[in-house]
């Protein structure tokens, strides 16, 4: 017998060695330049990353969850504003919300593909509705059209949460640049990873990236003079030199993610365990352009923790994405709508499991992947 074949959840090295030279180039040039906070670096990445995303402007933040949380404020939004905004998420979408005074009115989702439902979010639009924040979670994009609707209907602000979908698409649209603002995340796990905590606002609106740049910086235009109070969101000129390099091979990792999703789709379903319903793929949706940030699988017969102990056996990782809806979470405790039913979003909760799906993957572990799901005792 040959070595047992191990595949990690995720597999940062594989990823970033290869570029080590080209890393450490970014990192001597920022070390000569002495500039370690904000400057060309920052700006030079803005730049081309607006590009890539096809936005007019690009803002460079400390983490996703800042660029949640400066995308609000830069709205706007605060005490007695309500923000309408899915239940199956990151903590991250309605923590920011309520970090700024405002109340997260919790969404059921859509099985179809892990986003809004949005008939069931017009029916909890009131009159302190403010915003909505469609989340473009694992990677697919969420229905833009109907979002639009929504908003335009109640004069709602909208917030893409792009966090985990860089480069995703909806009708040909890129996601982050049909919203008001979008707010994306470079932690390291995500389809564009960085090296610690970064994030990125994006819009077309000359007034709203004016406004996110000034409150970036403590709300001082200029320095030391201080109309609003804002907060220090600044993405380090380290942290963008290095994104820099990754983002030239960007495209790249999208289209193998892609082509490992394919695999995974065309090998799994023709297992017993899908055609039998007891697992159940996830899909990409027409005139979606998913980029598979996860794979998600739902085990739908109460054996998804069995599962995953079988793939812990094989020397395969995955994770929960997520076990706890945000509506049943202790901190939100003493929110109306604490603990009501949303009945998707505590399904999926009970049923979800994430499965390896980076770039590097070999046809060897995917092949191991699949077969170990196959045959899985489920």
């Amino acid at each position: 017998m040959g070595e047992p074949i191990n595949v990690p959840l995720l597999d940062l090295s594989a990823q970033n060695q290869p570029l080590a030279a080209e890393l450490k180039a970014a990192f001597a040039r920022v070390l000569d330049s002495s500039q370690f906070i904000l400057g060309p670096e920052v700006a030079g990445f803005e730049s081309v990353a607006a590009e890539s995303v096809g936005a007019k402007h690009a803002i460079g933040v400390s983490s996703g969850t800042d660029a949640l949380l400066l995308s609000l404020m830069t709205l706007g939004i605060g005490p007695g504003d309500e923000v309408l905004c899915p239940s199956f998420t990151f903590f991250a979408t309605a923590g920011a919300i309520a970090r700024t005074g405002a109340t997260p009115v919790f969404v059921d989702s859509l099985d179809a593909d892990f986003n809004n439902d949005l008939a069931a979010a017009a029916g909890r639009v009131t009159d302190k509705t403010k915003a909505i924040i469609p989340v473009h979670l694992f990677g697919q994009a969420a229905d833009m059209d109907g979002v639009q609707r929504l908003a335009k209907e109640h004069d709602l602000a909208v917030l893409e949460d792009a966090a985990q979908s860089m480069g995703a698409t909806f009708g040909g649209q890129p996601v982050g640049t049909m919203g008001d603002l979008g707010a994306f995340s470079f932690f390291p796990s995500k389809n564009l990873g960085g090296f610690g905590d970064g994030g990125m606002i994006t819009t077309d609106d000359d007034g709203l990236a004016k406004r996110a740049r000034i409150l970036r910086v403590h709300g001082g235009a200029p320095k030391y003079y201080h109309k609003a109070i804002g907060g220090n969101f600044r993405m380090d000129p380290l942290h963008a030199a290095l994104l820099g390099v990754k983002l030239g091979h960007f495209p790249g990792y999208l289209a193998t993610r892609r082509a490992n999703a394919a695999q995974y789709l065309e090998r799994l379903a023709k297992c017993d365990h899908v055609a039998e319903g007891r697992l159940v793929l996830p899909t990409e949706i027409e005139g979606r352009g998913h980029t598979w940030n996860q794979f998600t699988l739902r085990v739908a017969n109460g054996k998804r923790d069995a599962l995953q102990a079988h793939l812990a056996a094989n020397n395969i990782g995955s994770a929960i994405y997520y076990p706890v809806a945000l509506h049943q979470q202790e901190c939100f405790a003493h929110l109306p709508n604490f603990g009501e039913s949303l009945p998707v979003c505590e399904k999926m909760a009970g049923e979800v499991l994430s499965i390896p799906i980076y770039p590097e993957l070999t046809e060897e572990q995917l092949g191991h992947v699949a077969d170990t799901l196959a045959n899985a005792p489920l």
